[in-house]
């Protein structure tokens, strides 16, 4: 009890995030903020764009159209303990979200500390998110997922701008050659179901294959399998690719003894980086920022009661900024306010008729009053679905538009029409590395029977690195279905986890009363 309010009380002081002197820098891919020097946040920002166009020059994966809200919202505070108070405890130095709202990243300003930190972090879970945007109907096994990551994620600039790939993980060593905890023929296995998997070995050992594949001579095994999954053969068959199993663990450890392994080099001015604009925070959103970094982290209800103070606090003095309301009507929202938050949203269009996320807060709020006060008028709800609409054409790459009008129908308890069908599996085309849209769309998929794309939509969930293992695999379980039954099948997988999950949510509220 007393940990408890030392913590909810060292929250509530959340220190120095409410300096003036904050600054954007933004690129082709990034938009990042700091109280910081602006050249620094300037050369930091054209790093991480050299870093995203490198992944595109080496694996020769094209730029597409994007959504200038889906590039990477990068937030650097000031230390790791206000990384720590943001994340809700002791826990990594920085951490990232991958969303269709937009993806966001939070990191201290300078390393950060530690073996594993955070320029580290970033860019591992950025090579997650360039990984499922960029081949999104590719299934990978989990070792490669991480592998890939943690490959890229060690990248590291020297000090004459040459850009270095492929270094060792320290932070692995301990998992590096525990070739007893996992041998090649268990970590090959496409098998999400696997309760006993040691984070450090499997992060490690696939560090190591992957290693091994790209830069040691093996590319063409590595295809081989990736192909051999992808096209429906049994596990057995696409190991082949690498040859007898037993063998690879000793030619794995070997290659981890060799002493140096071979980098990637890629010098300043091999890849374009393009132009990255500067510009000074305005006075009201200098001044909602730490309510912001706290909105975009994400909050339970008792942080969202905190929050909107400090955003009623910082947004009052700014009645016409509309980055100040739009914070103030975000904060609101999040607290159930959805009045106020519809009243901050219209201040912030009075100053920005075409602010996207005030149009968007605008309408998710009066969804929400709508919803409460069980709202079956048809005209009511086009209005309310009107500013989705005119937030989708003032930005047609941008995902949440197209995800709100959708989830609409089922707010007014209404059937989907196919035109919202169709603009949320648009949605999740834009953004793929969400596995929440994802998910939406592959079930939208199944009740099209498009049972082929269905499939491709839950695969990448059912084995992706973040999901629940046996039971709590839900995506496995209609990837299954869909195998062995159909959309049918499928559909009564996602019925029956629907009726658990509401089951378990009166329970919690019939316990929490």
């Amino acid at each position: 009890m007393l940990r408890k309010l030392f913590l909810s009380a060292a929250f509530l002081v959340a220190p120095s995030l409410a300096h003036a002197d904050w600054y954007e820098a933004s690129s082709k891919h990034f938009v990042v903020y700091a109280d910081k020097d602006p050249g620094k946040l300037k050369t930091y920002t054209e790093q991480l764009e050299r870093f995203d166009q490198t992944l595109r020059f080496l694996t020769g994966t094209p730029d597409k159209p994007l959504s200038p809200l889906l590039r990477v919202h990068v937030y650097i505070l000031s230390n790791v303990g206000e990384i720590e108070k943001l994340y809700g405890g002791s826990g990594p130095a920085g951490f990232f979200n991958a969303r269709a709202t937009g993806s966001v990243a939070f990191v201290p300003d300078g390393d950060g500390g530690g073996m594993l930190d955070a320029q580290t972090i970033l860019q591992h879970e950025y090579g997650h998110s360039f990984m499922f945007s960029s081949w999104p109907s590719i299934v990978f096994p989990k070792w490669f997922v991480e592998g890939f990551a943690e490959f890229v994620g060690t990248a590291f600039y020297r000090s004459d701008g040459t850009l270095i790939i492929g270094k060792n993980p320290d932070y692995r060593s301990y998992g590096l050659m525990r070739t007893a905890q996992m041998p090649a023929e268990r970590m090959l296995r496409l098998d999400p179901k696997d309760k006993d998997l040691d984070t450090q070995t499997l992060y490690g050992r696939g560090w190591l294959l992957t290693h091994y594949t790209i830069l040691g001579g093996h590319a063409d095994q590595l295809v081989g399998y990736i192909k051999a999954i992808n096209e429906g053969k049994s596990i057995d068959e696409a190991n082949k690719a690498f040859g007898p199993l037993d063998r690879l663990d000793g030619k794995l450890n070997s290659y981890a003894q060799r002493g140096t392994l071979p980098t990637i080099r890629v010098e300043a001015g091999k890849v374009p980086v393009g132009e990255v604009k500067m510009r000074a925070l305005t006075g009201g959103e200098a001044a909602t920022m730490k309510a912001r970094i706290y909105s975009q982290r994400g909050v339970d209800p008792e942080r969202a009661r905190t929050v909107v103070e400090w955003a009623r606090r910082a947004a009052a003095p700014y009645p016409n900024d509309a980055a100040a309301q739009n914070e103030l009507a975000e904060a609101e929202f999040d607290a159930g306010n959805h009045a106020a938050a519809e009243a901050a949203a219209d201040r912030a269009l009075a100053a920005d008729p075409e602010s996207i996320h005030a149009l968007l807060y605008k309408g998710m709020a009066q969804m929400e009053i709508a919803k409460a006060a069980k709202e079956r008028d048809a005209a009511k709800w086009k209005a309310i679905r009107s500013w989705f609409v005119k937030a989708n054409r003032l930005d047609t790459e941008y995902s949440q538009p197209l995800i709100l009008y959708y989830q609409s129908f089922a707010a007014a308890d209404q059937a989907a029409p196919k035109t919202a069908q169709d603009g949320l599996i648009g949605a999740y085309v834009k953004a793929p590395y969400d596995d929440g849209l994802r998910f939406m769309a592959g079930e939208v998929l199944i009740r099209q029977n498009n049972v082929p794309a269905a499939r491709i939509a839950f695969e990448k969930i059912a084995y992706g690195p973040h999901e629940g293992a046996g039971e709590n695999n839900v995506a496995l379980k209609v990837v299954t279905a869909l195998d062995g039954g159909g959309s049918d099948a499928a559909l009564k997988v996602l019925d029956d986890a629907q009726a658990e999950a509401r089951k378990k949510g009166e329970d919690a509220r019939k316990k929490g009363g």
